[in-house]
Formats: C-alpha cells, sequence, structure tokens
C-alpha cells in the first residue's frame, strides 16, 4: 500500500521519518560538486614561514616623498676654506713682494734721490751726511710702504694681490677680515727694514731680522697641521689663511 502523502518519483519505497516528515529533497542534476565537509583540515602555511626579504643595505625606493640620488664615486671633501698650505702662501708672498719691488723703485728713485739728493743737495750737505739722510728716509718710506700695503688690503678685502691670484684669503678670529689693528700686528714683521736708520750695520740687521722672521714662519705653518697658523697669526690675535678656490 502506498502512502498517499509521498512525493518522491514513481517506484520509490518512501523512507520512513519520525513524526510523519518527509526526507530531505535529493540534490539537484549537475550540483554534485564535492565540497569538503566542515570542520575538515583545509592547508594552511605554517605561521613563522620564511618570506624571502631584501637584504640590508640595499636602496629602497621611498613612499611620499624625493630623495637625492648617492654621491658620484670618487667625489670626495671640497678643499675650499681649509688651512693654505705653505707653497701657496709663499707664492702669494712673492708675488706680492715683486709688485712691492717695483713700486718702491719707482718711488725711492725718483722720490728720494731726484727730490732730496738732487734739488736740495745743497741745503743737506754731500758726502756721508747726505747717505745718512737718503738712507733714512729710504728705510722708513720702504717699511711704511710694506706694512701699509698688508695691513690695508688684508683689513679691507682680507686679500693682497697675490693672495687673490693664488685664491688665499686672511681672516680673522671672528671668521671676517682683520681688523685694522689685528693686520699691522699680523705684519708688524715685514717693517723690520726699518732699522736700516741704524748707520753702518743697520741694514745687515733689517735683512737678518726679516729672514729669521721668515724661517720662523714657514716652520710654524708646517708644524701647524691643523690651522697652518704661525707665530704672526697668533701675535694677532688667532688669524688664519685659507683656500677660497
Amino acid at each position: 500500500m502506498s502512502d498517499p502523502t509521498y512525493n518522491g518519483p514513481p517506484g520509490a519505497d518512501p523512507a520512513p521519518s519520525a513524526g510523519g516528515q518527509p526526507p530531505p529533497p535529493p540534490p539537484p542534476p549537475g550540483g554534485d560538486q564535492q565540497q569538503p565537509p566542515p570542520g575538515a583540515y583545509q592547508q594552511q602555511p605554517p605561521q613563522g614561514a620564511y618570506q624571502q626579504q631584501p637584504p640590508q643595505g640595499a636602496y629602497q625606493q621611498p613612499q611620499g616623498g624625493y630623495q637625492p640620488a648617492p654621491p658620484a664615486y670618487g667625489a670626495g671633501p671640497s678643499k675650499v676654506g681649509q688651512p693654505a698650505e705653505l707653497l701657496d702662501r709663499f707664492l702669494a708672498r712673492l708675488i706680492d713682494y715683486v709688485i712691492l719691488f717695483v713700486i718702491n723703485l719707482i718711488v725711492v728713485s725718483f722720490l728720494i734721490i731726484g727730490i732730496i739728493m738732487g734739488s736740495n743737495a745743497g741745503v743737506m750737505g754731500m758726502g756721508s751726511g747726505g747717505d745718512f739722510l737718503a738712507g733714512v728716509v729710504s728705510s722708513v718710506l720702504l717699511a711704511a710702504i710694506y706694512l701699509g700695503y698688508f695691513a690695508f688690503m688684508e683689513s679691507s678685502r682680507g686679500q693682497t694681490i697675490g693672495k687673490m691670484l693664488m685664491k688665499l684669503q686672511t681672516r680673522g678670529p671672528a671668521g671676517g677680515n682683520p681688523t685694522m689693528e689685528q693686520a699691522i700686528r699680523r705684519n708688524i714683521w715685514v717693517a723690520i727694514g726699518i732699522l736700516g736708520v741704524i748707520p753702518i750695520i743697520g741694514g745687515i740687521l733689517a735683512g737678518l731680522g726679516q729672514l729669521i722672521a721668515v724661517i720662523l714662519i714657514a716652520v710654524g705653518i708646517s708644524s701647524d697641521t691643523v690651522g697652518r697658523r704661525a707665530w704672526h697669526d697668533t701675535f694677532a690675535g688667532g688669524t688664519q689663511v685659507v683656500k677660497i678656490g
């Protein structure tokens, strides 16, 4: 006897159900795709598994900002503003002395000899008295020209003509141009030639004094490997000659 409440396919026996509930309908045709049962194990990558990372120190493109390119290979620190070396300073001083020699030759020759020793020779007297006066005036004038040149140029520009050509600059203790007082103290040794006013031995003393001053300056510059300062820089309060080009 068939169950009148059964709605399954014809000929199939109805499955018993508790409470008179019909069995669940069969799955639709073509939909039998295999699905993992609930709670089944699914393979996941273990925690802490190794993941490839870029090596440390490798360049990484920054996010949201521009980063300057690394410096070119072989680029070294600039020498601008570094203490000037002895050779550069010697060449600058040599250029200045050549210029001053020409100026002194013109001034001393025409002013001292031409005017004083020529037109006023009868007033001053001839012989040893005239020679002595010429030597005194010449020594004083030369010392004033040398000291005035270096002091004025360094205090106003920080450079003499020789330093301009050699790309050097004299700086005061505060970093700018030295003051007139500092420039005079720094170059006072160039006025040693005023010792020429001493009769007979004045010229010898002046020459030896300037030679000793130059040697001590050269030794001081070579010995001070940090600031390249000599005794005349210390005497001026801490001046320094630097390379600017």
